[in-house]
């Protein structure tokens, strides 16, 4: 099955987007934020991409109770 990027549910600091991006690219989720972060203040863009991103990105499944 062909990877898909989602919102992750695990690892969210508050909608689990930059999580779940990081879980795609399947690189630090931690890089994923201070990018964020950086495009705030240097781009401006950060707070629109992830609000949007937000908004238009499927949450990933709850994992099984075990």
């Amino acid at each position: 099955m062909a990877r898909q990027f989602m919102k992750s549910k695990e690892n969210r600091m508050l909608f689990g987007v930059a999580g779940g991006l990081a879980e795609y690219l399947d690189i630090d989720p931690v890089l994923v934020r201070v990018a964020f972060v950086a495009s705030v203040f240097f781009v401006s863009i950060g707070i629109v991409a992830y609000i949007l991103l937000a908004i238009f990105t499927r949450s990933a499944p709850s994992a099984p109770p075990a």
